[in-house]
This record gives structure tokens, sequence and C-alpha cells, in this order.
């Protein structure tokens, strides 16, 4: 997540001070992403430093304002439109779990992967809600309806998430279970036959003098 873009995307629309440009960025994306007023803070004296904000005099409760400078304005266009960079993609804690689990002693992997079903498929149910409750306040007008499509959006996104994962975790369990049921079927490899002490081996009488057995009178 670019907390940088965000603040400069929200700069762009008039000069804001910290705590009312956390309050908007949670407002913009559902508090998904909660941020707190030393973080916002510390975006911008680093945005200030590279040239992309500047203080902007203060408003009439004696805040700090920041406005975005030229060349923050173009680096917000190239980020708009610059694709998200996947080749470095972020950590997810849930694959380094399975990564971990499999073939870890006392772990069963199933459990850990139907414990984790269970809490994907309650986020998508909460989700759905939510989508919902934003859906019903655009139709009605009741809010800010920027703000409520901006969230509405960021909500999609978390439910096709959800949905990716559930099929993701069912994927694991099934290849799991082939995987199990493979290992059962494959037999294990013959041991080396023993030779009989008391039997020759193949070929062994090949050229051997026979004995004359006694003639009876």
């Amino acid at each position: 997540m670019s907390i940088r873009h965000g603040l400069l995307a929200l700069l762009e629309r008039g000069p804001r001070y910290g705590s009312q440009l956390r309050s908007e960025f949670e407002s913009r994306t559902g508090s998904t992403w909660p941020l707190n007023v030393g973080q916002v803070y510390t975006t911008l004296a680093r945005l200030e430093r590279d040239g992309l904000v500047a203080p902007g005099g203060e408003d009439a409760a004696g805040h700090t304002l920041y406005v975005i400078t030229d060349t923050g304005s173009a680096e917000l266009r190239q980020w708009y439109e610059r694709p998200v960079d996947r080749t470095n993609p972020p950590r997810d804690e849930l694959s380094i779990k399975l990564a971990m689990a499999v073939g870890a002693p006392g772990v069963d992997i199933r459990a850990v992967i139907q414990s984790q079903r269970h809490a994907t498929v309650q986020a998508m149910q909460d989700y759905t809600r939510l989508k919902a409750r934003a859906l019903g306040a655009i139709e009605s007008g009741e809010a800010d309806e920027r703000d409520d499509l901006a969230w509405l959006l960021v909500l999609e996104q978390l439910i096709f998430q959800t949905e990716a994962e559930a099929r993701w975790l069912d994927h694991s369990e099934a290849r799991l279970v082939r995987l199990a049921a493979q290992t059962r079927r494959t037999p294990a490899e013959p041991a080396p036959a023993q030779a009989d002490a008391t039997e020759p081996a193949a070929g062994a009488t090949a050229g051997r003098p026979r004995t004359a057995r006694p003639r009876r009178g």
C-alpha cells in the first residue's frame, strides 16, 4: 500500500493538515488500512524533503497546511499510469504458514487449512454485508457518494481476494489428499531374494560330473 501516493492524491484536492489527511484516507478506504497521525506526519516530512509537497500556511485553527507541488502532481500522474509491480509480491503470512507446516513434526496441516478456511469464509460474509450497506448508502444518497464508491471498490477487491484464498485452500487440501493416497499406493521396494543354501543356484549343476548309482544285485 502506498501511503505516500494516497496522501498526494488527497492533497491534489486542496490544502490539508495531518489529522485531516488521516481522516480522509480512512474514510476513502473504509479504515481497511488505518493510519496514525505520527505515520501521516512522517510521510509528509519525506514528501516535503523530496519536493513533492510544501507547507501552505495555517488554517483558522492554527493547523499547518500542506499543498502538493508541481513535482508532486507529476509524480501522482505517473503513479496512476504505472502498473503495480508484481515482481516482488508482498509477504503473505498464510502462504508462509502453510509452506512451513508441510512436513513439520506434530503439525496437522489439514487442520491448519480447515481453521483458516473457516476464518476466510467468515471474512467473506462480513465483507459482503459491508458491500450491501455501501451500495445502500450510494443508492439512497445518504452519504458522500465519492467516498462510498471508493469504499465499495476496496470492499469488492477484498471479496475477490478472500474468494481466491478460499479456492486456494480447497486446492491445497485436495493436493495433500492426492499425495497422501499416492504414497499409500506406492509399494515398498522388495528386498533382494536370498538363495536357499540347500538348493543350488540356477545353472550351478552345469558341467558337474554325476555320481553313478550302485547297481542292485
